[in-house]
């Protein structure tokens, strides 16, 4: 284990792709101090790059976000050719290094950028701040969901393990064909509204009431994400998770603690 702002080129040698996903991995966190957000998500992952590719690593796959997206029409499905428009240090850092890293692909050195959806699901370090795992994490406590908006901003989403597989797809992919490429990573279909994933969590959880109290408005932060480029190009991502299964798999889960 290293701070990714220490790797230096002996780390390095001999490896032969780099999978990059370390960070500080969500907007809250940060916005405490945007100078370190930019210094770790930014700065230290442009150094990975730029170290990789000299020292030989032949690809360079970064865990970017459809968070650089920004707030978008939510009547309209993004692909990757969608103007960035990131309102957070988080999304603003993801911007930052994919810009940077691309112009460092050359035949030799491939670059490639998996811009995941929401994730969720079991994982070793799971995160509750993330909507399905926070959701379902409500229910088991409290025996209540309540959401404060109006419930109908949409989300995509992706299950961790698929995430993972994106990584491996990515890797098994002949380099020319991923090479500069950006792939958002989900299937079309796993796009929700807010209040749709909360029903959903009460119809898994027994004994679950969801509340919608629209007190707060709408949540200016909707946007649906297209899928179809990672489908069609990446054939070997074969993902395996829908939300349905992937609530109940969070709720065995945390039930048998």
């Amino acid at each position: 284990i290293k701070d990714i702002r220490d790797i230096n080129e002996e780390d390095l040698k001999e490896i032969y792709a780099v999978c990059h996903l370390a960070g500080l991995s969500n907007d809250p966190m940060g916005e405490l101090n945007e100078n370190l957000t930019y210094d770790i998500n930014y700065e230290a992952s442009k150094n990975l790059a730029l170290l990789s590719k000299k020292v030989g690593v032949e690809r360079f796959i970064f865990s970017s976000s459809c968070s650089m997206y920004g707030i978008a029409d939510g009547d309209n499905a993004l692909d990757e050719s969608a103007e960035f428009a990131p309102v957070t240090a988080y999304a603003i850092s993801k911007v930052k290094t994919e810009i940077d890293v691309q112009n460092l692909g050359s035949e030799n050195f491939s670059v490639t950028f998996l811009r995941n959806a929401t994730a969720y699901g079991v994982s070793p370090k799971l995160r509750l701040d993330l909507v399905v795992n926070n959701l379902v994490g409500w229910a088991v406590t409290s025996g209540n969901i309540k959401i404060m908006s109006d419930g109908t901003p949409w989300r995509p989403l992706v299950h961790a393990e698929d995430i993972a597989r994106a990584f491996v797809a990515t890797i098994d992919t002949e380099k020319k064909d991923v090479n500069g490429k950006s792939f958002n990573v989900g299937q079309n279909g796993e796009n929700y509204q807010i209040k749709d994933i909360a029903k959903m969590v009460g119809e898994v959880i027994p004994n679950c009431k969801v509340e919608i109290t629209g007190e707060h408005g709408s949540d200016s932060r909707s946007y649906k994400v297209d899928f179809s480029k990672i489908t069609n190009e990446l054939p070997k991502f074969k993902p395996k998770w829908k939300l349905r299964d992937g609530i109940e798999e969070i709720y065995k889960s945390y039930v048998s603690q």
